[in-house]
């Protein structure tokens, strides 16, 4: 259950740094950060979490994608 309010509490941090208009940098930091925890937290709980590693799995993938063209030029 830790690995859950890790997450969570990423996620609120995530969200209450994009409030506040932090640097892109910081928030990607934060973003990788996410995923391993999330990792943890999905490996810990086994059952019930196959959403959650889908979603993982579609983080993965963006981000070694890289940012979105309209991203760059923004």
């Amino acid at each position: 259950m830790d690995e859950a309010r890790k997450v969570m509490d990423r996620l609120a941090r995530i969200e209450s740094l994009e409030r506040d208009g932090c640097a892109a940098q910081l928030l990607l930091d934060e973003v990788r950060a996410l995923l391993h925890e999330a990792e943890d937290w999905v490996r810990a709980e086994r059952g019930g979490t196959e959403r959650a590693a889908e979603a993982l799995d579609r983080s993965r993938a963006a981000l070694a994608a890289g940012p979105k063209r309209e991203e760059v030029t923004a």
